[in-house]
């Protein structure tokens, strides 16, 4: 056994002869042998409290046992489905269970295997059906980092260097709440913005017919954890319906209950066009999916996309058995609840840290910025110090925004509130040494 563990850490040493950089250098490189639950098991023999659920990933908790016998289930039979060359069950089955917890129309369905193909079907089909060339996405939001959806990224820029994306697209400012004037109402101020914004945009720089479509994350995820007025996304709606613009909900990191609802388009009570979605769809196997209506997805005819590995069959058997699960367990309904409780306890610690710039969630994904107190700028190394600090303590918490100075908390969505209390006694002991640091 100790050579075994002599082994590993051999290997764990050796990471960077075996791994590229882009994927090596990650924040923390834990290694682990087991997870289950809410928690990762080190080689350490310690156990980690994951407030990142595999970056918003595992909603029901790694390796339920329901979804764990539905992928063995599966592979007793069918492993790999070019779909189209054959079919089965699980892909079928899933698709009816989607129509049932989806807006109503997004009753039709793509897979792929991961978030940015689901949003590259997205951005295809809607420069297909509209026969319009130019995309319009908002600052500050990212969509992936292939070709197609890194056009539309621009949440960091180093994601963009040297690769040049060849789609030309335009962005609008995302609604961020710092940029409302005290005294303003949001809701107002931001919808009256971005018709001013669209509307300049429209006089001097694209027209309105020559858009497919507008592209947003109704949370913005990896740019900062935002949570925009819901009349701004509703204004979104209203300028595509004027000028015939599909709008698409990156719903990446925002779906299957992450918000407290299905979909961040049910929390906000606005229906997109075109949906993509994947993460939290199969905890923890690679499914994406690009939805849209019957109407929309027949004017995409075979052969203008296509895919070998997407809609796995146990890929889809991990997904049924994972919505199954949120339904019987009330995943829902703990995402809203234990949401709230997290985010007024780190409210509460807001009033203590003066290095706390902002705290700001909806259900269970939620961000704590900080600054430096000095100057009020954000302050990413602060953050990291956090971090290391607190996966010294067990708990594992992960960063996002332009400057990497937003502490993401998303855990799964079976999180109790002891969990919460005891990840966030933590957090509150790495704040208090990080700011007696400064």
């Amino acid at each position: 056994m100790e050579r075994k563990q002599k082994d590993w850490e051999h290997l764990v040493d050796s990471i960077g002869n075996f791994l590229a950089p882009s994927m090596a250098k990650d924040h923390p490189n834990l290694p682990v042998v087991k997870a289950e639950g809410c928690y990762y098991y080190g080689t350490d023999g310690k156990k980690y409290l994951d407030f990142t659920s595999g970056i918003a990933v595992e909603n029901v908790g790694h390796r339920h046992p329901k979804v764990v016998q539905a992928i063995k289930d599966s592979a007793d039979h069918l492993i790999h489905g070019p779909s189209g060359v054959i079919i089965y069950e699980s892909i079928l089955k899933l698709a009816e269970e989607l129509q049932e917890i989806l807006p109503p129309k997004l009753d039709n369905f793509f897979f792929g295997n991961s978030g940015t193909e689901a949003i590259e079907g997205a951005l295809k089909l809607a420069k297909h059906v509209s026969n319009r060339p130019y995309v319009i996405s908002f600052t500050s939001g990212f969509h992936g980092r292939t070709i197609g959806s890194l056009s539309v990224s621009t949440s960091k820029s180093k994601y963009r260097k040297h690769l040049q994306p060849s789609w030309l697209t335009y962005q609008l400012p995302y609604a961020h709440s710092e940029d409302c004037p005290a005294g303003e109402d949001p809701e107002v101020f931001f919808a009256e913005k971005l018709e001013k914004e669209a509307a300049n945009l429209f006089r001097h720089q694209v027209d309105p017919e020559e858009v497919a479509c507008m592209i947003v994350e109704p949370v913005l995820g990896e740019g900062g954890y935002v949570i925009p007025p819901k009349s701004w996304l509703k204004k979104m709606r209203e300028i595509c319906d004027r000028h015939g613009i599909l709008l698409i909900f990156d719903e990446v990191q925002t779906g299957f209950g992450r918000t407290g609802n299905w979909f961040a388009a049910q929390t906000f009570d606005v229906t997109p066009d075109i949906m993509a979605v994947a993460k939290g769809i199969a905890a923890g196997m690679p499914l994406g999916v690009t939805i849209a209506s019957k109407e929309l997805m027949d004017q995409w005819p075979m052969g203008s996309h296509a895919t070998t590995f997407g809609g796995n069959p146990i890929a889809c058997a991990a997904a049924r058995a994972s919505i199954e699960v949120i339904k019987e367990e009330k995943l829902l309904e703990n995402a809203r609840t234990v949401g709230d409780y997290a985010l007024n306890q780190l409210i509460q610690l807001k009033d203590k840290f003066s290095i706390i710039h902002d705290v700001r969630g909806v259900g269970l994904m939620i961000g704590i910025a900080l600054k430096d107190a000095e100057t009020g700028e954000p302050d990413g190394e602060a953050v990291m110090n956090v971090l290391n600090s607190c996966l010294e303590k067990g708990v594992l918490f992960y960063l996002c925004g332009n400057a990497g100075e937003i502490i993401r908390m998303i855990p799964p969505l079976t999180v109790t509130k002891a969990q919460v209390d005891e990840g966030i006694k933590v957090l509150e002991e790495a704040l208090t040494a990080v700011q007696n640091e400064k």
